[in-house]
């Protein structure tokens, strides 16, 4: 099975100047942890993406106010990604080994087509590679983790 049969296809998206008010809202809206951010809603390229556990570990644990915040300023960068012909399998790997519940899914052109969440996976498909990304992803993060990349 390949990543494009299970992806959630044009997921929300944010730029990297939206509001963290705004990133959070399309969170409800969409019912998801995981907001990618593009280069500009034109070209999809993306550039990072910002979940709920950055909000709360990169702003709002060292005392910043996130309504004075945009998605660049916690936003995880580059992004760690597939493509939509990655096997499942190797979905799986990539998202235990790098410890993420969700992995955009890009073009040749680094353009967003989809997102891949941990429970897509667990949803359709079986076996030791599911589980092994559960423990793996499950894994107590790393102090050093969770300071901001780029």
């Amino acid at each position: 099975m390949q990543v494009q049969e299970i992806m959630t296809r044009h997921p929300a998206c944010c730029t990297p100047d939206t509001k963290l008010a705004d990133v959070a809202r399309l969170m409800v809206q969409h019912d998801c942890g995981a907001i990618p951010v593009v280069e500009s809603i034109f070209t999809l390229k993306l550039v990072g993406i910002v979940t709920d556990r950055d909000i709360v570990v990169r702003v709002l644990a060292d005392g910043l106010n996130p309504l004075e915040k945009e998605a660049r300023d916690c936003m995880s960068r580059p992004a760690i990604t597939v493509t939509p012909c990655a096997s499942l399998e190797e979905c799986c790997k990539i998202m235990a080994q790098h410890r993420i519940r969700r992995v955009p899914v890009v073009d040749e052109h680094g353009t967003m087509c989809g997102i891949v969440s941990q429970a897509d996976v667990a949803e359709n498909c079986c076996g030791d590679s599911v589980r092994e990304m559960l423990r793996e992803v499950s894994k107590p993060t790393p102090v050093r983790c969770l300071e901001r990349v780029g």
